[in-house]
């Protein structure tokens, strides 16, 4: 499992785990019942504390993206991946939201502010 962790964004190291774990879980990279690799091995391959690792692992476990199993490990947890999806969905709707808010308060229209997403998502 390829993490990368970045001290240049201001997320959180645990977040930044929980949210590129949700990732390939969502994307079909990891499946249900792979098992994670245990939370001592992540952190010593991350460099990090096992305290972040286990914050991580309980942020998955809480929304039900994992479970973990005393003496076993942690895995990918059995779930509807629609509903995950439709929970992803909400999340840019949010941050969408909040674009045409600033568009809104600088007198951006629509058809310009369309232009600024196509062009984003087509430039990756």
């Amino acid at each position: 499992m390829n993490i990368i962790i970045t001290n240049s964004t201001g997320q959180p190291i645990y977040d930044q785990i929980t949210s590129q774990i949700k990732n390939l879980i969502l994307t079909g990279v990891l499946k249900e019942g792979d098992a994670l690799p245990s939370m001592r091995l992540l952190a010593k391959e991350l460099k990090i504390s096992v305290i972040t690792t286990k914050r991580a692992y309980e942020e998955l476990e809480r929304e039900g993206f994992i479970v973990s199993f005393t003496g076993k490990g942690s895995f990918v947890a059995s779930q509807n991946l629609d509903f995950l999806r439709e929970q992803r969905q909400r999340e840019i709707e949010e941050y969408l939201q909040q674009a045409v808010d600033t568009a809104k308060s600088l007198d951006i229209e629509c058809e310009e502010l369309e232009d600024m997403l196509r062009i984003m998502y087509e430039g990756e």
